[in-house]
């Protein structure tokens, strides 16, 4: 693990007309050696797993979305028994769009939070303006050991009562956007031991990419910029990133 890097979060199933072996050869020679490719409802995480189901190095998730949350989480469990599949997500709460009602968003963060209990597996959070009730859910229901807040967005705060759950930090391209004050000071606060590198691809580019469709071969991108904000070479934080990455989720590890 001397010379690699971890997508811990992407969407290969959207890659805005790149053909993804393309993708994941650019990330290869970019030196990612592993990507978790996110499912989101019934349909991305089918894709998710054909995806994985093809190339060495490629792991799946199976979740359903807060966008999503109507569609009930018996449309994904099924997935569960699959291979290919090493966690469960993204789950959790999203009120900037709403596009569920706020009570079914809940019902299904607690039904797959259930599910990462049962299975053993790690659950991949997604929160938007949404803090106070995804912890109410997580306290409630009980985080589970290895619970990992994708695309991270709040500053210190809500980054301390992440890591009071015992979570892990995933920071994205974000992190290199001028108007991240309070995130870049999560960044910088984040114990290394918690802190994972993201891409979210195909969405959120990093600076200098802004505007391009993201790729995976970007998150040395936001593991530069990591170790930018803190001021420490960036072998250190490549290194803390795939560890993290293997413990979080075990499923990668050599």
């Amino acid at each position: 693990m001397t010379d690699m890097y971890i997508d811990s979060h992407c969407h290969l199933y959207d890659t805005r007309g790149i053909d993804v072996a393309e993708v994941i050869a650019g990330a290869r020679a970019a030196g990612v050696a592993k990507m978790i490719t996110i499912g989101c409802d019934a349909a991305t995480t089918q894709q998710a797993i054909d995806i994985a189901a093809r190339y060495d190095g490629v792991y799946a998730s199976a979740g359903l979305h807060p966008h999503e949350a109507v569609h009930g989480v018996d449309t994904i469990r099924h997935f569960f028994d699959d291979p290919n599949v090493i966690a469960v997500g993204e789950a959790g709460l999203d009120y900037f769009y709403e596009h569920s009602p706020r009570a079914q968003q809940r019902i299904a963060f607690a039904d797959q939070i259930h599910i990462a209990h049962e299975r053993k597996l790690p659950l991949v959070v997604h929160a938007r303006d949404a803090w106070d009730d995804t912890f109410d859910v997580l306290t409630t229901e009980g985080a589970p050991e290895r619970t990992i807040f994708h695309c991270f967005t709040g500053g210190p705060e809500e980054a301390r009562r992440c890591l009071d759950l015992g979570a892990y930090l995933s920071f994205s391209g974000i992190v290199t956007f001028k108007t991240a004050a309070d995130l870049q000071a999560a960044a910088k606060m984040c114990p290394a031991d918690r802190m994972l590198a993201e891409t979210d691809s195909p969405y959120l580019a990093p600076i200098p990419h802004r505007g391009s469709t993201n790729r995976p071969e970007y998150v040395t991108v936001v593991v530069q910029a990591l170790a930018d904000l803190r001021g420490v070479p960036l072998d250190e934080v490549r290194q803390a990133t795939v560890e993290n990455a293997c413990l979080a989720f075990p499923a990668l590890r050599p």
